[in-house]
């Protein structure tokens, strides 16, 4: 097959980073892609547990039309998109070759190849590409782009230091009282270095938890939130600011940080206290996912606190403490006066490499 002819979709769903991912292998490869949105309906975990190949879990009025010709790769990240993955190679007659980002629900044999990273124990296989950070890609083009936004933050006191809040996800549940936290230490670091806050929330943020870290941001600062007017200044941030304060809940954002070379803080957003004293542990989501982690098999167990590790192991981030806001500040204060130019992403650029290699060796097998 001639590189030339190949075509490829991206499956793309409410995942903010899920679809970085799957976008930066697809524009890794370099062979074109088509983004196929598909949204799925409420109830589809009912459908996931089948285990079939099929459209029954999507609400296929409201996503992408799926009709030949069949491509040769089809990407995917998330639980709600493998059913439909394996639908299409399905109505391909079996030559579509299925590529999937994470840790999937589907028996690890059903994929040609998995593209995945420490929090997900995956074990050692052929069809399995082992990262260290999720996958992004930023090229020269997007940062040109983010000067954009220069304007909004050039009147800011510096150093900069960036806000990226996210919000629930499996065990960890981000309540107000965690809003306020993270606001206040951001604010606390920003002020004794000299700078300014610049906060972006997500779509996984909740409302009162956004809320409570507005509230405690002291003027000037930039907070833009998610449900509110304007664009979305996330990629402006990534550019321009000095520092990064990301919640360690979100393996993006922290991948996406740690890339651009600059001081990362990570927020803790787990619990101090037992988590079966918490009323918010009850919740569906958090509960689900303890259950799954203690009763599931070990490869569908999930522990981002192996990422969090390797990158405050290897020196590339700081836990975010009141003890440590001091020490922080002064580096911050520093960095400025050296004026020093950031070493962006190695890692990271390993990693969409290696996994772009994986890739093309499946189209040179076929």
């Amino acid at each position: 097959m001639g590189e030339g002819s190949i075509t490829v979709w991206c499956l793309l769903g409410k995942k903010a980073g899920d679809n970085t991912q799957v976008r930066a292998l697809a524009e890794e490869l370099g062979w074109g892609y088509q983004e196929k949105r598909i949204a799925a309906r409420s109830w589809e975990l009912l459908v996931h547990l089948g285990g079939g190949a099929t459209l029954a879990g999507i609400d296929r009025s409201q996503s992408s039309e799926l009709a030949a010709p069949w491509p040769d790769i089809v990407i995917s990240a998330g639980r709600r998109n493998e059913p439909v993955a394996r639908w299409i190679q399905q109505q391909s007659g079996g030559s579509a070759r299925l590529v999937h980002i994470g840790r999937p629900w589907a028996p690890l044999s059903t994929w040609d190849l998995i593209v995945t990273t420490p929090q997900y124990f995956l074990p050692e296989r052929a069809n399995i590409v082992h990262n260290n950070l999720p996958l992004h890609r930023f090229t020269p083009e997007d940062f040109s782009r983010a000067e954009q936004f220069r304007p909004q933050f050039e009147h800011l006191p510096r150093p900069w230091v960036a806000v990226l809040m996210g919000g629930d996800s499996g065990r960890f549940v981000m309540t107000a009282e965690k809003g306020a936290r993270l606001g206040e230490l951001a604010q606390a670091l920003a002020s004794a270095a000299g700078g300014a806050v610049l906060a972006t929330d997500s779509p996984r943020t909740p409302r009162a938890a956004g809320d409570a870290m507005q509230a405690q941001l002291q003027a000037p600062y930039l907070c833009h939130r998610w449900h509110g007017s304007g664009d979305n200044p996330y990629q402006g941030l990534l550019a321009l600011a000095d520092a990064f304060v990301v919640t360690g809940e979100s393996m993006s954002m922290l991948g996406e940080a740690v890339d651009t070379g600059k001081p990362l803080y990570i927020f803790d957003v787990g619990d101090t206290a037992s988590w079966w004293r918490l009323s918010h542990s009850y919740r569906y989501k958090p509960l689900t996912h303890r259950f799954a982690m203690r009763f599931g098999p070990q490869r569908m167990r999930r522990d981002i606190g192996n990422i969090q590790d390797a990158l405050v192991d290897s020196g590339r981030a700081q836990w975010l403490l009141p003890t440590t806001i001091a020490a922080a500040a002064q580096g911050l204060q520093i960095r400025r006066e050296q004026a020093p130019v950031a070493e962006r992403g190695p890692v990271a650029r390993a990693d969409l490499q290696r996994a772009a290699q994986a890739v093309r060796q499946l189209v040179i097998s076929q």
